[in-house]
């Protein structure tokens, strides 16, 4: 079962679809659970409506196909991603607050969302061409906002880093990793893990802490 339900995830974000039927719901709450659990290729369309309480052809209502639902859970959580780390990155304080916070909440994200986590990151090879191009400028945004927060912080004197790019990929690499091994069983809540992984975030870029 997925730990943040999707309906919550889709609301958060600019324009959050609250006028969705509840059966689009279902089916994408529905969609994100078996893709975690089976993987997209191993999923059908009549595990995802049964699992939604719905007939197949009811599916068909509301999405044109499976990489159709997985197009947007691809989309949504990565826009979701997005915006937690440009508000992290423009928030108060110099560039080793902002890193640390950033690095506490892109890991919380990853414990709480972990089963949207594992699929908007283990399932891209299963994109359609077209839906992938809008994921991949998604990543690369990411990738760029905390590029820049971590150049601010080498131009300070904060941060010691050899290559910018291979940083910011560490970094979020880190926090991405959490959703595929965090479970309800794991020893520290996601805001406890957050906080361990902001301080490993700061002393991989060689900030004092």
């Amino acid at each position: 079962m997925t730990s943040t339900p999707i309906a919550d995830l889709w609301r958060t974000l600019p324009g959050g679809a609250d006028s969705r039927p509840e059966a689009a719901y279902r089916l994408l709450q529905a969609a994100v659970e078996s893709f975690a659990e089976r993987g997209f290729h191993a999923t059908t369309t009549r595990d995802i409506a049964t699992a939604a309480g719905m007939s197949p052809a009811a599916l068909y209502i509301h999405y044109q196909s499976k990489a159709a639902l997985l197009a947007e859970i691809s989309q949504a959580g990565h826009a979701a991603t997005l915006e937690l780390v440009r508000a992290a990155a423009a928030g108060e304080g110099g560039p080793v607050d902002r890193m640390r916070r950033l690095g506490e909440e892109f890991t919380a994200w990853h414990a709480r969302a972990r089963t949207v986590g594992r699929v908007v990151n283990y399932e891209l090879h299963a994109l359609p061409e077209d839906a992938y191009a809008v994921v991949a400028v998604l990543r690369l945004d990411i990738e760029r906002e905390v590029s820049a927060l971590i150049e601010e912080g080498v131009r300070a004197g904060a941060f010691q880093v050899s290559e910018v790019r291979t940083a910011a990929r560490a970094v979020t690499s880190l926090g991405i990793d959490v959703s595929r091994w965090f479970t309800d069983r794991s020893t520290e809540t996601p805001d406890e893990l957050g906080r361990r992984y902001g301080e490993l975030v700061l002393r991989m870029l060689g900030a004092r802490v």
